[in-house]
């Protein structure tokens, strides 16, 4: 079973993807702003993070940026409602796999998880 870390601030984006990857079998583990983010990433190890980029603490931006200076083997999709292009290139030259953009399409997140999932074993 993979495990996917969430991190977002809203609550209610964090229920509604814990369900629906618990639902597909994957094992979730979540995080409310950035530093619980970090210290989730060294206690939980996830295969994949899911990660805003505004949150209060620490920005989804600096914790790719440590998360990748951690493992560069972990996968970080960014899942946030920021529309900048300069961000969203910012992100994936940092390494993130892909930027998702809120309101997001389920069944392209799900996509997108078993395609990299299939590229990491």
């Amino acid at each position: 079973m993979s495990k996917i870390l969430v991190v977002d601030d809203d609550p209610v984006i964090v229920h509604l993807l814990r369900v629906f990857l618990e639902q597909r079998n994957y094992e979730v583990a979540t995080a409310s702003n950035g530093v619980e983010a970090l210290e989730k990433v060294r206690e939980e190890n996830p295969k994949i993070v899911l990660l805003d980029i505004y949150m209060p603490g620490k920005s989804g931006l600096a914790v790719l940026k440590e998360i990748k200076q951690y493992n560069k083997d972990i996968s970080v999709i960014m899942v946030t409602a920021v529309t900048d292009e300069a961000v969203g290139h910012n992100a994936l030259t940092m390494g993130a796999y892909d930027y998702i953009i809120k309101p997001f399409d389920l069944d392209y997140l799900e996509k997108v998880l078993w395609w990299k999932l299939q590229l990491m074993n």
